[in-house]
């Protein structure tokens, strides 16, 4: 049954009574939508997904492959499920480069849940005989991890989810009712596949998982680890939040108004550990590549992309900035950015063969500078605890270990340092007040040390040495004193 709004479709909506009377160069679903069972179950529906592996999947579908429609799951919010509903899970991809614009409509999304509302559904989803691939977005933070990396059974959703097997809060409360039933009615194993920027996210989503089941149901944790695959992922497309003035426009455009549409680049990439379960959609149809091995593809990605962003958000939000394109065409900001990619993080990456830095940089600059796609610095600062591990602090101890120094990283690290502190931002990250807490506490020169020295909150996975100290605390005097 296809998701409708409880009144039914609304006529001013995007919706499947519209598309015949849309723009002639509008994009539609090329393929019956009503005959397609829903065959992916998707964790963290938001824009992201909607502008990359949706669309991965629409490709496939309108190329033959059948019943592989998206039951999209949002863990908290309904704001999702109310976009898409009065809409029959139909929505706009607008397309921007710097030459113009362009619009697809996806029909990839067949469902939309909620976990709060509807954890029964969605179990019964992920139990469905129909049902092969679940997929995540829940960010960095949905995993629970610790600092060191593994599952944080002391979190109070985590140990919830142990107990309460009826009303789910996690994907591991999610995944565990489900496969429990797959079990039971002797079911295959599930193909799981994580789409977050995580180092090895696969292989952090089967460790997790396996701990999470290992303490909720040992004979469960066993059968998982038989029968279901946790492949590796590499994902990349920018997709800023949609603002209202897109809506308006598109509206204009379509002649209708689409709630759940999504603002995103011609680019994109999808690299995937050819690894899983049962059947998979062509995803190569839309140019998804799979591989033996994504680690070199993931590292590059996170260090290069996935670190300059980081970068342009910290230091561009201390010097009034909201946008990547105003922060990469900040005559103080590129140069550190661009050094930061091109000498810093790509040292770290000349083992890779065969691996362009250089033309791989000049892309990803190109892209940042796309003034059409105007990409919230705000945005990409959110859960930077989460990130920055792996984007900046893995980066530091592979050039330390070859004694090259990181000045661009450590100048941005300062940034990122003097941002959680949190009184000139609101600042939205798992770890926000113990961050201030220790700001507090070790005031400005001896927070440096509480985060990155020997013992400091960070020191797992970097621990400066006295002289790289002594450059952090340089940098947040110079921060503090007349910004970025």
């Amino acid at each position: 049954m296809e998701l409708v709004s409880p009144s039914g479709v609304d006529t001013h909506r995007l919706a499947p009574g519209v598309l015949a009377r849309l723009p002639k160069d509008v994009q539609l679903p090329a393929y019956d939508r009503s005959v397609q069972r829903s065959g992916i179950v998707h964790f963290g529906i938001g824009a992201f997904h909607r502008a990359h592996q949706a669309v991965y999947t629409d490709d496939a579908m309108a190329s033959g492959d059948r019943d592989w429609a998206i039951v999209g799951v949002s863990l908290r919010s309904p704001s999702v499920r109310n976009q898409l509903a009065p809409q029959a899970g139909l929505y706009s991809i607008i397309e921007r480069s710097a030459k113009g614009e362009g619009v697809r409509i996806a029909g990839a999304v067949r469902d939309v849940l909620v976990g709060g509302i509807q954890p029964t559904e969605i179990v019964g989803a992920i139990a469905s005989p129909d049902t092969r691939i679940l997929s995540f977005t829940v960010t960095e933070k949905g995993y629970h991890r610790t600092l060191d990396g593994s599952l944080d059974l002391n979190d109070p959703a985590i140990a919830a989810d142990l107990t309460d097997v009826a009303m789910p809060q996690t994907i591991y409360g999610f995944i565990r009712a489900g496969l429990a039933q797959r079990r039971a009615q002797g079911l295959p194993g599930l193909t799981l596949v994580s789409c977050d920027n995580l180092t090895s996210n696969g292989l952090v989503l089967d460790q997790c998982l396996h701990t999470f089941l290992d303490a909720a149901d040992k004979p469960l944790a066993a059968w998982f680890a038989g029968e279901c695959a946790c492949p590796s992922t590499m994902v990349d497309r920018i997709v800023p939040a949609t603002t209202e003035p897109d809506l308006a426009g598109l509206a204009k455009r379509l002649g209708a108004r689409d709630e759940a549409a999504v603002v995103t680049e011609p680019f994109r990439q999808w690299v995937i550990e050819d690894r899983f379960a049962t059947a998979r959609p062509r995803w190569e149809i839309g140019g998804a590549q799979f591989v033996t091995d994504v680690h070199s593809h993931e590292l590059a990605k996170l260090r290069l992309l996935n670190g300059a962003h980081s970068a342009l958000a910290y230091l561009g939000l201390m010097a009034g900035h909201r946008f990547v394109h105003e922060s990469i065409a900040d005559s103080g900001i590129g140069p550190i950015v661009k050094r930061l990619m091109r000498v810093e993080a790509a040292a770290t990456l000349r083992k890779m063969a065969p691996f362009h830095a250089e033309a791989y940089c000049d892309r990803l600059i190109s892209r940042f500078e796309n003034p059409r796609l105007p990409h919230s610095l705000a945005q990409i600062a959110m859960d930077g605890s989460q990130k920055i591990p792996q984007r900046w602090l893995a980066v530091l101890t592979d050039n330390a270990a070859s004694g090259r120094s990181c000045p661009a990283i450590l100048n941005a690290l300062s940034s990122w340092v003097l941002y959680v502190r949190g009184d000139r931002f609101a600042v939205s990250d798992p770890l926000a007040p113990k961050l201030r807490a220790l700001w507090e506490t070790a005031g400005g020169e001896g927070i440096v040390t509480a985060l990155f020295g020997s013992g400091g909150l960070f020191s797992k996975y970097w621990t400066a040495k006295s002289h790289e100290l002594a450059a952090l605390v340089t940098y947040l005097v110079s921060l503090q004193a007349r910004g970025a």
